[in-house]
């Protein structure tokens, strides 16, 4: 197989989000601004079911076997059953739901919106005065960005704040933080090992966090530039919309607007790779559950407003273990690696 290729039939509008199975690494989720949201196969190459929303979908994500979550700017909260076809609108927010995870540990959905709340939803549960809703908890911002990791929430907001839950106690905040960046948060995610989270902002840089409240643990967190290059003679920032960690390493992909993917090994605060430039911006990433392809949205996001820009395309590279590896220094190289590599 080559080592990328392009995936036949991608939507025909902004990809919102690309998703792995958890469990079949064949198979991508794709949710769109053209209001689908589009199964495939990646090793046929093929498009195997899509189902619609009334307006953009702005995430998707998967649930138990082939049931699909997705919710967008027409303020629903949709499950798909791609496996017998049935679709079922579970509820809704007041405004856009952003941000869809599914959370394997309690067997429900979490939701966040531009309403200011975080939802969480079962498809099994069942009343007159609520129906497959669970619950919805206020928050003081809107939510751009959220993801769990084993009975922890991770919701990142606009004011830059960053809120950590325990999914079995909703009604209580762990922890209240504001982001280790300057500007607006574009993208958190966990780590696999459920130590922390990493979180990207709008102003080219990416920071890397721990839940442990301790002074040793906070004194571990760092921040640092990326997807930035010079336009004549100055330095361009761009967003950086999309982050992934790998499911076996725990070394983790950043993209952006800049059409660059790059693979960092956290831990070691040190580059492992950078791809060659995409066509236009890349708005998600995702990896497959076994880690050899990762799934790359190439989607203009819109940043600099209308103007002609590349056709929407999601292309999938393989990705070799020694690559996606972590390069284990010692302490003293990785200090100096830190400088090297990410120019903190």
């Amino acid at each position: 197989m080559a080592a990328e290729y392009e995936l036949f039939e991608p939507p025909n509008d902004t990809i919102s989000s690309v998703v792995f199975h958890p469990s079949k690494p064949e198979m991508l989720m794709v949710s769109s601004w053209d209001k689908s949201v589009a199964l495939y196969d990646t090793v046929k190459n093929q498009q195997l079911s899509k189902y619609y929303h009334d307006a953009a979908v702005l995430d998707c994500c998967f649930g138990e076997g082939m049931e699909a979550y997705s919710g967008g700017l027409d303020k629903t909260v949709r499950m798909h059953d791609f496996a017998t076809g049935k679709g079922t609108v579970l509820g809704s927010h007041d405004d856009a739901v952003r941000a869809v995870a599914y959370s394997t540990a309690n067997n429900f959905l979490v939701t966040g919106s531009w309403d200011k709340t975080v939802g969480t939803w079962d498809h099994r549960a069942g009343g007159v005065e609520h129906g497959h809703n669970l619950g919805k908890y206020q928050q003081p911002e809107k939510i751009f960005s959220l993801d769990v990791c084993d009975q922890k929430l991770v919701v990142a907001m606009a004011g830059r704040l960053v809120f950590i839950y325990d999914l079995r106690n909703m009604n209580e905040t762990l922890q209240r933080r504001e982001s280790s960046l300057k500007y607006q948060t574009r993208m958190v995610r966990c780590m696999r090992d459920g130590l922390g989270y990493a979180s990207s902002s709008i102003e080219g840089r990416v920071a890397v966090e721990f839940f442990d409240p301790s002074a040793e643990s906070q004194a571990k967190k760092y921040a640092f530039k990326c997807h930035r290059q010079p336009v004549d003679g100055v330095e361009t920032i761009y967003p950086v919309n999309a982050l992934a960690y790998h499911p076996i390493h725990g070394t983790f992909a950043s993209g952006g607007s800049d059409g660059g993917v790059t693979l960092w090994d956290g831990f070691n605060k040190k580059r492992l790779r950078q791809y060659p430039k995409y066509p236009t911006a890349v708005s998600s990433l995702s990896w497959s559950c076994d880690g050899k392809t990762l799934a790359v949205a190439s989607s203009y996001t819109f940043d600099e407003g209308e103007k002609d820009h590349a056709p929407d395309q999601i292309f999938l590279r393989s990705i070799s273990d020694q690559e996606a590896r972590p390069k284990i220094l010692p302490p003293s190289s990785a200090s100096s690696a830190a400088v090297v590599g990410l120019g903190l």
